[in-house]
């Protein structure tokens, strides 16, 4: 190397020493910031938390509920009753709507109209005066009546249909079907069906259908179910708490002289335990279940295993090959069991109809 590269002058290495000064000091500066960053995430501790695992269980669920509520908004619309300018009409129908959630008040064992029924009201079954979305309620009845029922082996009109829950859910009698209280149901169930199409049924209506057990509902299993999430409200031996009026039940009983008989639909236990699922125990919804498939049909198989009225079934199901797979009395158009048709397992009877058609 020549002696001439080695010389450099006296300006250029004062800008390489500040160059040089420059560096130095950015790298302390950086190590003092960075030093004071670590300092204060180790010391902040409750103000700055790691980064968490993301929870896939908790997003699923999240979506799950939105799902939920977008059928919820999507089904049936409610219609409100202020709404109704003919207000002969309007008392009528707001006098039905009295008579659900009410019934014993007006029909019950000490009825002001009439005494033929158990003291249940309509509302038991048909939750929010037959609103609440798979309460049971009432929005597809308008649209599909008059219809066939297997049932009857006949075509049934809404009347009919009323007269059925009378005869069966509330074990008492037919009232007239020119009576003011008929005509009265009939016009508000006939209200909250106004806005559905003709033969078509909305979802969330009626009862959900739950998916089967592999196995056999089980009634011992049930009863700790029952011991644990429903006695609280409707008694240990399932015999209901009567409100302070003493004309109804502030929570029906389940079983015994004052509880629907074995022709009534929540006998079947697919009606049941759908029912279960999505409305008990108190405060259970299609949002917010309270209860697992398996503890639903579990529950229903113990209700349904209690003493209970029993009605004269005998012109039910003229076709006997009609019979729904859980309808509990024989003959059936099967070789299957009275007991297997009662508490299942149903896929068995139901893949073998399903052959034979």
């Amino acid at each position: 190397m020549s002696e001439g590269k080695m010389n450099n002058s006296p300006k250029q290495m004062n800008e390489g020493m500040n160059r040089i000064a420059l560096l130095y000091l950015t790298g302390i500066f950086g190590c003092l910031l960075m030093g004071a960053i670590f300092l204060d995430l180790t010391s902040c501790k409750g103000k700055v938390q790691p980064t968490t695992s993301f929870d896939y269980s908790s997003y699923q669920a999240y979506k799950e509920e939105l799902k939920k509520k977008e059928e919820i908004d999507a089904c049936w619309k409610i219609p409100e009753l202020y709404l109704i300018e003919d207000e002969t009409q309007k008392e009528l129908i707001a006098y039905g709507k009295e008579l659900i959630r009410y019934t014993s008040r007006y029909l019950g064992p000490n009825g002001s109209v009439l005494k033929m029924s158990n003291g249940m009201n309509c509302q038991n079954c048909h939750l929010e005066a037959g609103t609440k979305f798979w309460g049971n309620n009432y929005g597809g009845v308008a649209s599909t009546y008059p219809k066939m029922r297997a049932r009857s082996g006949k075509i049934e009109d809404i009347q009919k249909r009323v007269n059925d829950c009378f005869q069966r859910s509330l074990n008492g009698s037919a009232i007239k079907r020119d009576s003011r209280e008929m005509k009265a149901i009939v016009a508000y169930i006939k209200f909250l069906g106004q806005n559905v199409q003709k033969d078509s049924i909305p979802e969330g209506t009626g009862i959900y259908k739950l998916k089967y057990l592999s196995r056999a509902a089980d009634p011992s299993k049930g009863k700790l179910v029952y011991d644990a999430k429903c006695a609280s409200c409707h008694g240990a031996q399932g015999e209901g708490v009567m409100a302070a009026n003493q004309l109804e039940y502030e929570y029906p009983p389940l079983w015994g002289d004052h509880s629907y008989n074995t022709g009534a639909g929540l006998y079947r236990l697919s009606r049941l335990a759908g029912y279960v699922k999505y409305n008990m125990p108190f405060g259970a919804s299609f949002l917010k279940p309270q209860m697992s498939d398996a503890e639903s049909w579990d529950v229903a198989a113990y209700i349904n295993s209690q003493p209970r009225p029993v009605m004269n079934i005998s012109a039910d199901w003229p076709n006997i090959s009609k019979k729904p797979v859980d309808h509990p009395f024989g003959p059936f158009a099967d070789d299957f069991s009275e007991q297997q048709h009662k508490y299942g397992p149903f896929g068995p009877i139901e893949k073998a109809g399903k052959h034979k058609k």
